[in-house]
């Protein structure tokens, strides 16, 4: 079987597994399914395709699968059924997913779930948060202090100690100064803001006022650091003239489902401070902001299009 389809369309696929498998899943919701899966031969290939995962996950001997699959409905049990799902469609078509391997994440020391953050007092008296769907290991001994960042993204506020304190990311450890910084995730790479203090990888340093993405060789891009990129620890959402595509895409990440806009109004700019802990407030205030409507065709699948 042809199971070539992008991450984008492997990750629909799960939502609408899931959605299916739902006690509410309504007529309405049905005729939608069936039009995503119409729409495009990529939708029937990553369908076809995660029934087949879906049906090995069932005959996997592992308690963390039984687990999951036997739970009541509830949201931590969606979300780690999405993650199982997700894993087991890379791992069969070598897909670069979101959450690479979305595993360990569920078994991390401290979790936010989607559409949450979480903030922690390490024992060091250094501040960890977490931002939507994110995932940290902390491990302090005698020697050193170490916080992996496993999935997602993470404000760490460190404080002055006699022990160094590595950040560890997938493209290496960075060690930090008594300092505040952002670190975000992505494919391939990490973004690390520093506000205060420094952070240095072989010898290499990122200084107060500066962000840069991180990967195995070093930092790239050097910039200034935008001073809005912190705002998620306040619960805000801030844009300065924010392409509409972007937006959507960053208060996406707070959400259920899938939410996106047309073309035709990508480029639509952006500006202002919204609260994210109300995404639907958000989405009632684009539409009085610019030329826009929000069409809802389910629950989970807002599209954002062009008033008429």
């Amino acid at each position: 079987m042809n199971t070539s389809f992008s991450t984008h369309v492997a990750e629909q696929a799960v939502h609408w597994l899931i959605e299916s498998q739902g006690d509410d899943f309504d007529p309405a919701q049905q005729q939608a399914l069936q039009r995503w899966l119409l729409a495009d031969d990529e939708h029937q290939r990553a369908w076809a395709h995660i029934q087949q995962v879906n049906q090995r996950l069932r005959g996997v001997a592992s308690p963390v699968v039984h687990a999951t699959l036997q739970a009541p409905p509830s949201a931590a049990r969606r979300r780690a059924l999405k993650a199982l799902l997700l894993f087991g469609m890379a791992s069969a078509t070598g897909l670069g997913l979101q959450s690479h391997n979305p595993l360990p994440g569920l078994m991390a020391d401290y979790r936010s779930p989607l559409g949450q953050r979480r903030r922690m007092q390490l024992a060091d008296g250094s501040l960890l948060q977490l931002n939507t769907r994110s995932a940290a290991d902390v491990r302090f001994d005698g020697q050193q202090r170490l916080v992996r960042l496993l999935e997602g993204e993470l404000a760490l506020d460190v404080v002055s100690d006699a022990r160094p304190l590595l950040l560890r990311t997938d493209q290496g450890a960075l060690q930090l100064d008594s300092g505040r910084f952002n670190v975000r995730e992505f494919d391939g790479f990490s973004l690390v803001s520093v506000f205060t203090g420094k952070a240095s990888f072989s010898g290499q340093a990122l200084l107060a006022g500066q962000r840069a993405r991180f990967t195995a060789h070093g930092w790239q891009a050097i910039a200034p650091v935008d001073l809005n990129s912190g705002a998620w620890v306040d619960g805000m959402l801030v844009a300065s003239q924010m392409r509409l595509a972007d937006f959507l895409a960053e208060l996406g990440r707070y959400r259920q489902g899938q939410l996106g806009c047309s073309e035709s109004i990508a480029d639509l700019r952006v500006s202002g401070s919204y609260p994210l802990d109300d995404s639907e407030r958000i989405l009632q205030m684009l539409e009085v902001a610019l030329p826009v409507r929000v069409r809802r065709f389910t629950r989970y699948w807002v599209t954002v299009e062009a008033r008429a």
